[in-house]
């Protein structure tokens, strides 16, 4: 290792973890000590990370209200590193981080929050492909339907939740008053996608759930349809294979075969 690595590993080592090994190398002053100089960039680094943290979470920022906000942003710093050279996606794990930790788990409402607005910054953020047009399908041979297999827009996203989390990011996010936080009696599947430079979402039924699922795991057309039997029966499955298809279509979903 080079000696700008070390110093530059060593400076690392003491703004995430409080490491002395770099004090040897910063020369302080009488009005400005090494402890001061360092604390300057030490207090600046957390400061942004916290400031990213709030931007890619405006709605639980909002939530949790500014000194809460600042506690969990603290104490998600000190146990995750920023891995990627941009800040935007700093804060990828902080669903799985109130989950996990046991003054947040006692409020799962906020686990499911922050994987929301996660989701949705990435379906906004997500390449771009060109949907497949309707006619494309009229082309294909009949007896290629059974193995047709879909590709799906890069920004297609499926969420399962157990709380209103979606009317409450909803109302929050246009500063409007807070919806009372309501537990489901069943978890509710959501669907997540772009379309142009406009991100949607709606609720599934769980029929189409499983078969957006099943479809989007690489399962071909014919068994999907099978799993639309088993579920709905014979005389209903082949009008709602028909109806899915044209949905997700129509909506972008797909951007080609195979």
């Amino acid at each position: 290792m080079t000696t700008l690595a070390r110093v530059q590993r060593e400076f690392q080592d003491h703004l995430l973890r409080g490491d002395s090994a770099v004090l040897r190398r910063v020369i302080g002053t009488p009005a400005v000590p090494v402890a001061m100089r360092l604390g300057i960039y030490a207090r600046a680094y957390r400061s942004r990370l916290v400031e990213a943290l709030e931007s890619n979470y405006p709605v639980l920022a909002k939530l949790l209200g500014e000194p809460d906000f600042e506690v969990l942003a603290v104490e998600y710093i000190t146990a995750h590193d920023s891995p990627f050279y941009s800040i935007r996606y700093y804060g990828d794990q902080l669903a799985k981080f109130l989950s996990a930790r046991e003054d947040y788990a006692a409020a799962p409402v906020l686990a499911e929050l922050a994987q929301w607005e996660w989701s949705m910054t990435s379906v906004f953020d997500a390449a771009d492909e060109a949907p497949l047009a309707p006619e494309a399908l009229s082309g294909i041979a009949p007896a290629r339907w059974a193995q047709l297999r879909f590709r799906w827009h890069p920004s297609v996203q499926r969420l399962t939740l157990w709380w209103n989390v979606p009317q409450l990011w909803q109302a929050l996010g246009a500063d409007g008053e807070r919806p009372e936080m309501v537990l489901a009696a069943a978890p509710l599947d959501w669907l997540l996608w772009r379309e142009g430079l406009t991100s949607y979402y709606r609720s599934l039924s769980k029929t189409e759930a499983s078969a957006l699922d099943a479809a989007r795991s690489g399962w071909p057309f014919g068994e999907l349809c099978t799993l639309l039997c088993e579920e709905l029966g014979d005389s209903e499955a082949p009008a709602q294979a028909a109806a899915l298809l044209r949905g997700w279509i129509t909506a972008g979903l797909i951007v080609g075969t195979g």
